[in-house]
């Protein structure tokens, strides 16, 4: 579903970020969920490095995404998932598989991405610190072990509640933090997993236009600072 600037509903989310972190924006979970209910909506964004003083007001910090629709704003990207998720199909209005979709989306910002991203800051961020090395073995056997968790709850499956849904979206963005790292690697069933999220459609058609908006907005030498 291409950006459709008179749309209603309306994600906000950052018009240029540092190279490390494209792609990675969170404003990229709601775009992909649109795009795989075919929802159209609208762009706002802002700078992320002198974030608007009027902002603060709608995000308390100021972070990215936040969503506009029919009068109903909110902020945090799982919220989005399950407002979206209700209106275009991919969240089971009642039922066991409802409770499953919302199990497993809660589990990967609540179980899984604080792990991973306690992960990336000892061996990316903080990796020269001295306390790194000795962080590092056993936070990697620990998000190892969450992560065996979610490969037996996969098993054979395609996807985590059956059929494709909000729950594999908030999964993959999570998971695509450890792209390139052998916690995901040695772990075929999750690798494979992730190759069939990021293989969509859907995805591809939200990482573009997340990208597009960057590579628009992206300061000219010396900006950056």
């Amino acid at each position: 579903m291409p950006i459709d600037p008179n749309a209603e509903l309306e994600i906000t989310g950052f018009a240029w970020v540092p190279p490390f972190a494209q792609g990675h924006v969170r404003d990229l979970r709601p775009r992909w969920a649109c795009e795989e209910m075919g929802l159209a909506y609208r762009e706002r964004l802002i700078s992320a490095l002198e974030r608007p003083e009027w902002y603060f007001d709608e995000q308390p910090w100021g972070q990215v995404p936040y969503l506009r629709d029919d009068g109903i704003a909110m902020f945090e990207s799982g919220a989005m998932l399950i407002h979206l998720g209700e209106k275009g199909g991919l969240l089971p209005m009642s039922g066991q598989e409802r409770g499953t979709v919302l199990s497993w989306t809660l589990a990967a910002f609540n179980s899984i991405e604080p792990y991973i991203f306690e992960y990336i800051n000892v061996t990316v961020f903080a990796r020269k610190s001295d306390w790194a090395p000795l962080r590092e073995p056993s936070l990697a056997k620990d998000l190892g072990k969450r992560l065996d968790g979610i490969a037996r709850a996969l098993g054979h499956g395609e996807w985590l509640a059956g059929s494709f849904s909000i729950a594999d979206i908030a999964m993959a963005t999570v998971l695509r933090n450890l792209e390139q790292t052998e916690l995901l690697a040695t772990r075929p069933i999750l690798s494979a997993y992730l190759e069939r999220a990021t293989a969509r459609p859907a995805f591809a058609r939200a990482l573009a236009d997340q990208l597009t908006s960057f590579a628009t907005h992206a300061p000219t030498a010396g900006q950056e600072a």
